[in-house]
């Protein structure tokens, strides 16, 4: 597991977060039924579901629950990917696969809501719907497509014409949305602390500042070595995503990781929250270079993004959302644009955009892929991970089993993978015909 470098200035989670006691390093000899690497979403759901079903359980945590990926994103809950959309899913996998993965992918938010609640986990969750504008025309002919297949496998969704995006959130210049009811933001760090706490009471033991530097076999397991001790474990699972590192290198290589950054405004005026996303929902849309906001518990608005070069990012990024702000959200014309809190974090993308379930050897599974969908679809996916660890057969799991597909030249494009965000923009400027 990679340890990334403290948060500085801390992020407005890891400020506004309910604390707990901090769990201590791996010492001496241990054993388990199951090990899990990584204290994001998925491997927290993983020892909480596993935990649950009575199988004891150790995580191995680097640093401290929700450190990496997990308590550094925007909190949105999206029961839907990146790209892909329930035909393409069919195309791929099979009809009957497909479809069951795209129920896992629909279920996901409303999953990770009623985990939330089941727990009484403190998050400021907020389940009041997820929507994705159309920017242009053309993207709103692919909002009608999204609505209408994310409707045939169940998701609980709506379409909104450009009136009632602007009625619903205040955004004015989109021609059209289709709206997930079932999604919504939380404090993400709170879910992840949550999530830790929760899968302790289930009896899951769990352990920080204790990076995983060897996986070796023994006898029909494996053992994890840590600096001061060591686990010996019938099935491991591998929850590092984007924050993996040379353990398992071609698992690493199958996925480059990219920075994004994250900013929270000063508390919004009261006549600024009435006119902003007052409805609570959050907010992803259909740029490349994406523009996404959702609001927070305490009356802020938190929005972000990539940058080609992150040279003197925090000073930039304030001043180009700010503008985005304004365009998107006329209020902030006149009210001006403040930012208190300026954090960033790693995503793991892969180069179809889609989630991979991996057997990196026998015993070792994982997930990895998120692709900016990862609060939902990590904490789903992490009872099936789960699920697999506790011996259920391949064909069983809602997302089909694939090989690892090193990414040719995968440090030269890891290096260039921001560069990608010049041809976004283009796009962006453009139509598209569908």
């Amino acid at each position: 597991m990679s340890v990334p470098a403290p948060l500085s200035p801390p992020s407005l989670w890891a400020a506004t977060a309910p604390s707990f006691p901090a769990f201590p390093a791996l010492d001496g000899q241990h054993s388990a039924d199951i090990v899990v690497i990584g204290a994001g979403f998925a491997g927290l759901s993983a020892a909480l579901h596993a935990a649950e079903a009575g199988r004891s359980v150790i995580l191995l945590e680097a640093v401290t629950v929700g450190h990496g990926g997990a308590g550094r994103n925007n909190g949105q809950v999206i029961p839907s990917l990146t790209r892909a959309d329930p035909a393409d899913l069919r195309k791929r996998y099979g009809t009957e696969r497909g479809n069951r993965f795209a129920r896992l992918i629909a279920g996901s938010a409303a999953f990770t809501f009623d985990l939330i609640r089941r727990h009484g986990i403190q998050a400021d969750a907020q389940q009041n719907g997820w929507l994705q504008p159309a920017h242009s025309p053309g993207r709103a002919t692919i909002a009608r497509r999204r609505f209408e297949q994310w409707a045939e496998v169940g998701g609980d969704v709506a379409y909104l014409d450009g009136q009632q995006v602007e009625q619903q959130t205040g955004a004015t210049g989109y021609h059209a949305a289709w709206l997930a009811h079932s999604g919504g933001h939380v404090n993400p760090l709170g879910l992840a602390r949550g999530l830790g706490q929760a899968a302790a009471r289930a009896g899951a033991k769990l352990f920080e500042q204790s990076p995983v530097r060897s996986v070796s076999r023994d006898g029909d397991g494996w053992r994890l070595t840590t600096p001061r001790g060591s686990v010996q474990a019938g099935q491991v699972i591998v929850a590092t995503d984007a924050y993996s590192d040379s353990l398992f290198p071609t698992f690493r290589r199958s996925t480059v990781a990219v920075r994004f950054f994250q900013l929270a405004t000063s508390v919004l005026s009261p006549e600024v929250r009435a006119a902003v996303l007052p409805n609570g929902h959050a907010l992803s849309d259909t740029h490349g270079d994406l523009y996404f906001f959702r609001p927070t518990a305490d009356g802020r608005l938190v929005t972000g993004g990539a940058l080609v070069l992150p040279h003197n990012w925090q000073a930039r990024l304030s001043h180009s959302l700010a503008q985005r702000l304004q365009t998107v959200f006329p209020i902030f014309a006149k009210t001006g644009v403040q930012f208190d809190y300026h954090w960033d974090g790693l995503i793991g993308f892969t180069t179809d955009f889609l989630p991979h379930l991996h057997q990196l050897a026998p015993g070792i599974l994982s997930v990895v892929g998120y692709n900016g969908r990862g609060v939902a679809l990590a904490t789903a996916c992490g009872k099936m991970l789960a699920e697999a660890a506790l011996g259920h057969a391949p064909e069983d799991l809602d997302l089909p089993q694939s090989p690892i597909a090193p990414i040719p030249f995968h440090g030269a494009i890891e290096k260039v993978a921001t560069l990608e965000l010049l041809r976004y923009r283009l796009r962006d400027s453009r139509d598209i015909k569908v």
